[in-house]
């Protein structure tokens, strides 16, 4: 597939050569002089690379709230999600107490073909100790990851064995994938989630939409809750598969960049059927390309929450020391013309305070307190039904977000790791149990129950954490609490398709648009 983000080689002849004169020679020479003089004349030892990289960061701050500079060693790690592998061994880990668990390996990948298991306790990695020792995660992915065709050796205790047994594992590629999870909601209602729009992910769609179409799928649930984006290109592939030949998925253009039109081809595989689109504040970039598209097209119904906001291109642009730039290039607008990047006039610091801003306001609570100016109406291109500009994509139905069950209390125990570390070890103490008396996703779904004595171990640990602990705040958000916990256990005893569909069962958008697709003519009301 075809990526946006344009990878440009910056050589020797600088910028002014390649990209013409944005900034004047004489402010170049300036620079130059100043740069030179630091290293030349100041009175102590500098660090030059420090004092470049701050140089590069403040000039990009001073731009707009998306340009950035990525460091040498953070390219690669930066880059994963949206290039689909990393390469490694293909485990999920957890630090317990200096205690290197393995909590599921992931399928197909090196350390489940040599009979790594979910449990296991790694010891050494290359003869060097990890058990009992004070390491970071990342010191773990170092020593874990690398390229591919390389082995590692990990000793590992497993219960009921006396020795430690020993894994020699070559190293391979590990996807990354961008799909959450893709489930059926009775009979023919479909359900997927993607986290974010990288290499793989139109891949991953359609095979995840040929799975529901053979199961009965007529209608599609697609959530972009809290996915950020990613590739141009995969939003516009994936807004594809819904639009009509010909039809306008979105264009882009910028002061240095020429107008680029992209639009939908014949090939989408859902063009017609009832499809609803679920967003949120945090659903951004690319996420509002593909909402944007299907609500100016009227081709399906957008639930939830106002997104984001961000209307800007990035392109990276690798420097000569492999760290890189992702400069804004360029605006994107969707079919009816609308550019819905919200205002950075006033900071990157009151930018980045927004979507507080937007709660505190009242915003995610009543659609009435947000206000659009005049000037920033559109109408849909079918339907003529109004839409805004400026500020992110508005839902065609509000749903107001659920506050009955956060707490402080809960959100301190969520944070500080409490709730899932306790999961991870009564996970670990009792899987054989639970798989024995759960053979099958539903029977656990129907029977399973958190027990009391979990609920205070949670309250032990929170206390050994300084969390102090509140009856009130606690019953209040117990019935939230006992839902994640039973989602957790079902992830580790199976996948997130299993997790998701315990979780959302607190989903209120998911709610509202099995709503509107349950309801004779409720659908075809709104898109009148």
């Amino acid at each position: 597939m075809k990526k946006c983000v344009l990878i440009i080689s910056i050589c020797t002849m600088g910028f002014a050569a390649v990209y013409g004169q944005g900034i004047s020679s004489l402010q170049q020479r300036k620079l130059t002089n100043a740069i030179l003089a630091i290293s030349n004349l100041y009175v102590d030892t500098i660090n030059d690379k420090k004092l470049v990289e701050t140089a590069i960061e403040s000039m990009l701050k001073d731009l707009d709230p998306h340009s950035s500079y990525i460091p040498k060693e953070e390219v690669e790690r930066v880059n994963e999600p949206l290039e689909g592998s990393f390469e490694g061994v293909g485990i999920q880990f957890q630090l317990l107490e200096d205690t290197l668990l393995v909590v599921q390996t992931i399928s197909n990948a090196p350390a489940e073909k040599v009979g790594v298991l979910a449990g296991d306790r790694i010891v050494y990695i290359n003869d060097e100790l990890v058990a009992g020792v004070k390491m970071q995660n990342s010191d773990i992915m170092k020593r874990l990851r690398g390229p591919k065709g390389t082995e590692v050796t990990v000793k590992i205790k497993r219960r009921g064995n006396k020795e430690l047994l020993i894994f020699k594992i070559i190293r391979d590629k590990i996807p990354v994938y961008s799909i959450d999870a893709h489930y059926m909601i009775g009979k023919d209602i479909g359900y997927i989630k993607i986290n974010n729009f990288g290499a793989t992910t139109v891949e991953e769609f359609q095979k995840a939409f040929t799975e529901l179409q053979k199961n009965g799928m007529t209608s599609l649930i697609l959530s972009l809750q809290g996915n950020g984006g990613g590739y141009l290109n995969a939003a516009q592939d994936l807004a594809d598969e819904f639009l009509g030949n010909n039809q306008l998925i979105v264009y882009t253009q910028g002061l240095n960049q020429p107008k680029s039109v992209m639009a939908a081809t014949a090939k989408g595989r859902f063009e017609s059927g009832k499809l609803i689109v679920l967003v949120d504040e945090y659903s951004a970039s690319a996420s509002e390309i593909l909402s944007g598209a299907i609500q100016d097209w009227d081709r399906g119904i957008i639930v939830g929450r106002r997104t984001f906001g961000k209307g800007l291109v990035q392109r990276q642009l690798p420097l000569v020391d492999g760290s890189m730039l992702r400069l804004t290039t360029a605006r994107y607008y969707t079919p009816t013309g609308r550019c819905i990047q919200k205002s950075y006039k006033d900071g990157v610091d009151k930018y980045e305070r927004d979507i507080l801003n937007r709660y505190n306001h009242g915003e995610f609570l009543h659609a009435d307190s947000i206000h659009f100016p005049d000037s920033l109406r559109y109408q849909t291109l079918k339907l003529k039904r109004t839409v805004y500009g400026g500020g992110g994509i508005m839902p065609d139905i509000f749903v107001p977000i659920d506050t009955t069950s956060y707490t402080d209390y809960h959100r301190k125990i969520v944070n500080r790791g409490v709730l899932n570390k306790i999961v991870v070890q009564y996970n670990d103490n009792n899987r054989l149990l639970l798989k024995k008396k759960y053979p099958t996703f539903d029977k656990f779904r129907s029977g399973y129950q958190v027990e009391d004595a979990l609920l205070e171990q949670i309250k032990q640990s929170a206390d050994k954490e300084k969390i102090t602990f509140d009856a009130v705040q606690f019953e209040k958000a117990k019935p939230l609490i006992k839902l994640q916990i039973k989602a957790l256990v079902a992830r580790d005893l199976w996948d997130n398709n299993q997790y998701y569909q315990i979780i959302d069962a607190e989903n209120e958008s998911l709610t509202k648009a099995l709503e509107i697709l349950r309801t004779p003519g409720a659908y075809e009301k709104i898109l009148k």
